[in-house]
């Protein structure tokens, strides 16, 4: 879910960016950033006892199903937390799109199936939704049960400047990630922001899915490997990055992508 790792790895990746110069790599994969991907994340607290009556529910859901082979939408999918909080969400569900349009138009048609005012989701003791955009993705096509993705939010300091994300994403993430999906230890990756803010402005987070549990274990190794490789950049990004408000989160679930 779009807007999960060890902080102390990823802030010393990340870190690692903030000595290199827009022009200092050929290798940085040319201007990686794309049109808009927006992606509406619906979140909720269920009660134990209902949890098994949220996997059934998320199985009936035909709607986004019919709006990617429509192509109104290029991804959906459902999920279960991992690593549970005391006040935090325990389910969700999202779908992704290269327009609000077409966010809102598969939101109202999943609305009028009814689907979201079963018994279910009326026993929500918390429901939370979440507008994203996206201009560095990418993804394999396809379907998985059981993938996992993994989360990590950073907030940007006030004084950090406003190509920050851009640099980050060119100079590291985007590259170090495209490895990682071309051979086939990720199956989708996503830097993203809000689109309509409900949380602070200066947010973003780092998404990424593996299929397996052991792609968790290979990410954090290349992000790990990718940081020894790079002694001499050291940890400038402390300039940029609030790592005291790094959270991160863990959830398993169903996606499908066009």
């Amino acid at each position: 879910m779009g807007f999960n790792r060890s902080a102390t790895l990823v802030a010393c990746a990340l870190g690692m960016v903030g000595f290199v110069t827009i022009a200092a790599r050929a290798d940085d994969g040319g201007d990686a950033k794309k049109p808009p991907m927006y992606t509406l994340y619906s979140s909720w607290a269920i009660p134990r006892a209902k949890w098994a009556d949220m996997e059934k529910s998320n199985g009936a859901d035909k709607v986004t199903e019919h709006a990617l082979a429509a192509g109104t939408i290029v991804g959906y999918g459902n999920d279960e937390t991992i690593v549970h909080q005391e006040d935090g969400v325990t389910h969700d569900a999202w779908h992704s799109a290269m327009s609000m349009a077409a966010i809102l138009n598969t939101l109202n048609d999943i609305m009028q199936t009814g689907s979201t005012t079963t018994s279910v989701f009326q026993s929500a003791t918390k429901h939370t939704d979440q507008f994203l955009e996206s201009r560095y993705y990418h993804w394999k096509s396809g379907s998985w049960k059981g993938a996992y993705t993994r989360t990590a939010i950073y907030k940007l300091k006030e004084g950090a400047p406003d190509d920050a994300i851009d640099t980050m994403a060119k100079q590291f993430i985007v590259p170090l990630m495209e490895k990682l999906l071309a051979d086939g230890t990720i199956i989708e990756y996503e830097i993203d922001e809000e689109a309509l803010h409900t949380q602070s402005p200066a947010l973003m987070s780092v998404d990424f899915i593996t299929p397996t549990t052991e792609g968790q274990d290979k990410v954090m190794k290349a992000i790990e490997d990718d940081a020894h490789a790079k002694p001499l950049l050291g940890a400038a990004l402390g300039a940029w990055i609030d790592f005291s408000a790094h959270r991160d989160v863990l959830v398993r679930g169903n996606v499908t992508y066009k």
